[in-house]
């Protein structure tokens, strides 16, 4: 499918999401809320707890659809589409949670991947050129393994399934600093092979190390955008919406 060039950049767009409103219930979440992502970038969407980063991402792959608006993935509109369709078109969601199979090997986890995938993505030996720490630990279960190595497991298993849109929802959440350090450079490592990420961060410090354009959203809105350097020095909108 085609996407379309951002006219201030040239870039070409994957992502334009376009006034969504999403619900819980009666709860109104998102309201229009509108957001964009170019082939090849990694992009921070930032807020507090509560501000609808997660629910932003669970619309884009229809966990939660929209009940209004446009969800454009390179040229179609996927909102409201099941998140399984979307997973095979190239979008897939890395949780908060992780969700791997904690009964299952490192390894099994991989192949189980690379079976259900609708094509291939990464071989099983670029994923270990990329985590050796996978590799060894590829005999043991996901629940012997450390919170960093599951995070890692569960960025590998997307890979491993041609994606073309990665959304990260708190990928440093609950994990010791140095291992904070290990999954910035796996993203970075990633996103020089050309990956496009979707990052929703708590983590200010960490999210902004490795974005080149941000997002911040406070009730359900887009209340700023810009780059890095731009965010960091705009004292209101880190006072006002992030506390910091």
């Amino acid at each position: 499918m085609s996407t379309t060039a951002t006219p201030a950049t040239g870039k070409q767009t994957i992502l334009s999401v376009e006034s969504i409103n999403t619900y819980y219930g009666d709860s109104h979440i998102l309201k229009d809320l509108d957001l964009r992502v170019d082939r090849g970038e990694t992009v921070a969407l930032l807020g507090r707890n509560g501000g609808g980063k997660t629910t932003t991402l669970k619309s884009i792959v229809g966990w939660v659809p929209p009940r209004s608006g446009r969800v454009m993935f390179e040229g179609t509109n996927i909102a409201g589409r099941e998140m399984m369709r979307n997973a095979r078109a190239g979008v897939s969601l890395v949780p908060e949670e992780r969700r791997i199979f904690t009964n299952l090997t490192v390894a099994e986890n991989l192949k189980l991947a690379q079976i259900t995938a609708a094509r291939p993505g990464w071989s099983l030996d670029e994923v270990y050129a990329h985590f050796p720490r996978l590799q060894e630990r590829s005999a043991n279960k996901g629940d012997e393994i450390s919170g960093g190595e599951k995070q890692m497991l569960a960025i590998a298993r997307a890979l491993v399934q041609d994606t073309k849109l990665l959304l990260l929802d708190e990928p440093t959440e609950g994990l010791a600093p140095l291992i904070v350090r290990e999954v910035e450079a796996i993203i970075r490592e990633i996103k020089s092979k050309g990956m496009t990420i979707l990052l929703v961060e708590q983590n200010f410090y960490s999210a902004l190390s490795v974005a080149d354009r941000c997002y911040v959203i406070d009730q359900g809105q887009i209340r700023y955008e810009g780059t890095p350097d731009e965010l960091r020095g705009n004292t209101d909108v880190l006072s006002r919406y992030l506390h910091v």
